[in-house]
């Protein structure tokens, strides 16, 4: 029979929540989403823009909402001069949205900060970071 170590399940979850606290910071949407005061749609929007334009549907599909919600999120980016909208070249009931100049500074300022390294607690004890 092989036995385990005991592993107090508090220090389990001490690691799991440093680390969860580590990916989560190193999230460069949060930067944007802190930046510009958007939420996390809008910010996705922002970062899929920046391979090119996309049409309202290909928004909506790609940040899973309906077309109207897509919508009135590009006009809300719009409003704030972060994008764009042109007649798309083969269907001018369709629109191309495309970032705007400040829409790709403000992509590119959320890019090129460096992470921020979390200032890791001792784990030596599990009562070290008991409250």
């Amino acid at each position: 029979m092989t036995t385990r170590s005991a592993t107090p399940p508090d220090t389990a979850t001490r690691v799991w929540t440093a680390l969860h606290e580590f990916v989560t910071g190193q999230d460069r949407r949060r930067a944007l989403h802190a930046a510009l005061n958007l939420g996390p749609g809008k910010v996705e929007v922002l970062i899929k823009l920046a391979d090119g334009p996309m049409t309202l549907r290909e928004i909506a599909r790609t940040a899973g909402i309906d077309p109207p919600a897509a919508t009135v999120g590009v006009d809300q980016l719009e409003a704030r001069g972060l994008v764009h909208r042109t007649p798309h070249p083969d269907d001018n009931r369709r629109k191309l949205v495309h970032l705007t100049d400040a829409g790709r500074e403000a992509r590119r300022s959320s890019t090129s900060h460096p992470p921020n390294w979390p200032i890791w607690a001792p784990m030596t004890s599990p009562d070290s970071t008991r409250s």
